[in-house]
């Protein structure tokens, strides 16, 4: 009985080794293949030696040109929402938190009511989800600064425009 079990060791240890070996055909099969798209792309395009079409460059005078300020790049997302709780929303708003479940936004609503804020509750319906509203502001640039002071706290705060 112990031969056979000895036996059968060898035989199964035997067919593992053999059986893992990789095939050469596919090696060489994969080389093939590789040197043929190889072939295949340096003859479909010829690198042209022609020089490339620039525009002209323009100068102006420093009087002539106009600068923009940069703090209208600042991104304000555009929703519809209806306020849940709260007095109203202004155009622009500071939002702290979304949530999809009612009671989670009346607890940030709660934590910054605490704080000194007039927290207020907006509801998407598109998106099934409860804004919290930190502030709120007829103008983008008080919004702005709200936002960027709340972010010190909050990090994921954003603009919301009411639609």
């Amino acid at each position: 009985m112990k031969k056979y079990s000895v036996l059968c060791a060898g035989l199964c240890a035997v067919l593992a080794f053999s059986s893992c070996k990789s095939s050469e055909s596919a090696y060489k099969k994969a080389y093939e293949k590789a040197k043929a798209q190889e072939s295949t792309q340096t003859t479909q395009e010829p690198i042209s030696s022609a020089t490339p079409v620039v525009t002209p460059l323009e100068t102006k005078t420093a009087s002539e040109t106009t600068v923009t300020d940069n703090g209208d790049n600042i991104p304000v997302r555009q929703e519809d929402v209806t306020v849940v709780s709260g007095a109203g929303l202004k155009n622009f708003s500071v939002i702290v938190g979304s949530y999809s479940l009612k009671a989670n936004a009346e607890g940030m609503q709660g934590q910054l009511k605490g704080a000194g804020y007039d927290a207020q509750i907006a509801y998407n319906r598109a998106r099934n989800m409860y804004r919290v509203v930190a502030a709120t502001y007829d103008d983008k640039a008080s919004a702005v600064s709200s936002r960027d002071q709340l972010r010190s706290k909050y990090a994921d705060a954003w603009l919301l425009f009411k639609k």
